[in-house]
């Protein structure tokens, strides 16, 4: 059975989180989805014969939660993660549930001494949280990240700063092998962390240059040319990284600033937008320093206005969607 959570850029006063399935066919997916955008952060499932269409009969159970959030469901087994927060950001809410029938499992609050201010299209609680099986962890920017076994004892928490500006964040932790990855881009000192992911410690951070606005993009690991990168977007273009050390690997320009979506990566390219008006583009990974003209291998004009959401390939064609409903 595949779990879908459906959200709008708007917050709501509650978290309504429903299972659809429909009665007359058992639905087969992946059995854990474990991050922002599944197993390979690609936003792609290889599940078959998925319903196109439901209606309120088709409706297995749902159930609403206290506070506001963004943030997309992610599962290990039964188990069910989510966020939310409170109206003034205070207090911040991970809660885990039993995702055959809705029950709340256990529910953890995070207390917020001096939250963000985030726009009004975004929230206190937009990240997704991450899980290897073992862990779950959720972060909220100011608030800071947090790591608890599944049972919803908590293993280690770590702060990064007050992330200043009119934004707030949205870039979700990844966890890479023993590590959890995070992307704190600000309007400030920005960089991209990694800590060990049984213990919280520091492995490695690296400054980032894409820090006039904010964090809302998520790393994605990739491999190309026998090499695993970390790719993530932002406001002045995209980049690789190294994900043992965290060593910037290669740079490439983009065309406009705000870099929210998430690239796709298929054919051995990676296809990125931003989030502001201007071109799609393809670049080749597996490069070094600035790549911008010798490893752009295309750019295309695109219409449709800003804040994207990520682009996705489906066999010969690259998906683009705007905010308005229009997809190139």
């Amino acid at each position: 059975m595949r779990i879908r959570h459906y959200s709008s850029i708007h917050p709501f006063p509650v978290l309504a989180l429903c299972v659809v399935v429909l009665a007359q066919a058992k639905i087969h997916g992946e059995e854990n989805w474990p991050q922002f955008r599944g197993p390979s952060g690609r936003g792609h499932s290889t599940a078959k014969d998925v319903p196109l269409k439901w209606s309120a009969a088709s409706v297995l159970w749902k159930v609403s939660l206290k506070g506001k959030g963004q943030s997309s469901p992610v599962n290990w087994g039964d188990k069910l993660f989510l966020t939310g927060a409170s109206d003034n950001g205070r207090e911040r809410y991970l809660y885990c549930l039993d995702s055959g029938n809705g029950k709340l499992l256990w529910e953890k609050t995070i207390v917020c001494a001096s939250p963000e201010k985030p726009h009004r299209m975004n929230s206190y609680a937009t990240p997704t949280c991450a899980t290897d099986g073992e862990r779950v962890v959720a972060f909220f920017g100011p608030a800071g990240l947090h790591c608890y076994d599944l049972e919803g004892e908590k293993l280690w928490s770590r702060e990064f700063g007050n992330f200043p500006g009119p934004w707030g964040v949205a870039a979700s932790p990844v966890i890479v092998g023993n590590m959890v990855i995070q992307n704190c881009d600000a309007e400030g000192a920005s960089s991209l962390v990694a800590l060990d992911l049984s213990t919280g410690e520091p492995l490695w951070q690296t400054a980032r240059e894409d820090k006039p606005r904010g964090g809302w993009s998520t790393p994605v690991l990739i491999e190309a040319g026998g090499r695993k990168e970390l790719v993530l977007n932002g406001e002045l273009g995209v980049r690789g990284y190294d994900p043992k050390n965290g060593k910037e690997l290669w740079f490439c320009r983009g065309f406009n600033g705000r870099g929210s979506p998430v690239p796709d990566f298929s054919n051995g390219l990676l296809y990125v937008v931003n989030g502001k008006p201007g071109d799609t583009y393809a670049v080749k990974p597996g490069g070094s320093g600035d790549v911008t003209k010798s490893r752009m291998v295309w750019h295309a004009p695109r219409r449709g206005g800003r804040d994207l959401p990520s682009p996705v390939v489906v066999g010969d064609f690259l998906i683009v969607v705007s905010m308005s409903g229009l997809a190139s």
